[in-house]
């Protein structure tokens, strides 16, 4: 598999369903199963969507596992970790899972006091292991963002494959896109901002509501250079996004599968809560406003 090509394109980050405080694994086959139907290109398994903090070391490998398993095109395993040993044995568990590649974040909670301590770092980490890495930028969670001198950096290693940048911040992506080798991957994880960050010469999206509406998604990057791309864009998946973003992604995203009678449950592990009756009602009108735009 060429993961330059598997992951150009739209990259679903998977929520992980749970029942009763399991996961619950026929649900996220059905969800996979979903995504193929959706046209997604690629599955992001246990990252920020997916509550991967939440989750063992023991179930994160057996959702990578069920994700190697039913899903189409390339696996990236998020290995988040707040120390070099932790990452190398995520990174690790991740490969004999059979995923294809590892995203890593910055160490959370105590982030760097230069941007080489981050170099540092994701160096560390390549260095003992085998999968090729994905840099995942994610400023509003870990306390910082990877610097863009850092990112060109590490671009220049093998190891290194590209980024997901969830910061928000379009000027940031396009800093990113400029100071990166062509074969570098730039993957927007801003659902609000992939037509832009396309149009700016990304190479596609790692995007949470992906999971709810996946062939909107599909039409929207093959659309992206045209009106009908920034149609779905800015009335599709916009809104749908604000909205969303107001809840919180893992929570607002099972409730959308619900919607959509993707998954029976829209449980989520302590400290997340559910979404309430009026916070589903508020996405119930922005889907169904969702998919009568991509109906058109």
């Amino acid at each position: 598999m060429d993961l330059h090509d598997a992951l150009s394109g739209i990259t679903c980050p998977t929520v992980t369903p749970f029942d009763d405080g399991e996961i619950d694994e026929d649900a996220l086959v059905d969800l996979l199963a979903h995504l193929r139907e959706g046209g997604i290109d690629s599955v992001f398994a246990c990252g920020t969507s997916g509550e991967f903090p939440s989750l063992s070391p023991e179930e994160r490998r057996r959702a990578i596992e069920l994700t190697v398993d039913h899903a189409d095109g390339a696996v990236v395993a998020c290995s988040g970790a707040t120390s070099v040993d932790e990452a190398v044995a995520h990174v690790g568990n991740a490969a004999d899972a059979g995923a294809d590649a590892a995203a890593l974040v910055p160490p959370y909670f105590t982030p760097a006091n230069a941007p080489e301590g981050n170099e540092r770092f994701f160096e560390r980490v390549a260095e003992e292991t085998s999968l090729p890495i994905v840099l995942y930028n994610i400023p509003q969670y870990t306390g910082g963002r990877i610097e863009p001198e850092t990112v060109a950096a590490l671009a220049e290693r093998e190891a290194f494959v590209g980024i997901k940048d969830s910061s928000g911040d379009l000027t940031y992506f396009q800093s990113l896109v400029r100071e990166t080798p062509e074969e570098f991957l730039c993957l927007m994880g801003y659902d609000s901002l992939l037509v832009p960050s396309i149009r700016l010469g990304g190479d596609g999206g790692i995007n949470a509501l992906s999971n709810v509406i996946p062939e909107t998604f599909r039409e929207t990057v093959e659309a992206a250079e045209t009106d009908r791309g920034q149609e779905l864009q800015s009335e599709a998946i916009g809104p749908l996004f604000e909205t969303c973003a107001s809840h919180g992604f893992a929570q607002a995203t099972k409730t959308g599968l619900v919607l959509r009678d993707v998954v029976p449950s829209d449980e989520v592990r302590p400290p997340l809560v559910a979404t309430d009756d009026e916070a589903t009602a508020e996405i119930e009108t922005a889907l169904e406003r969702t998919l009568s735009v991509a109906e058109r």
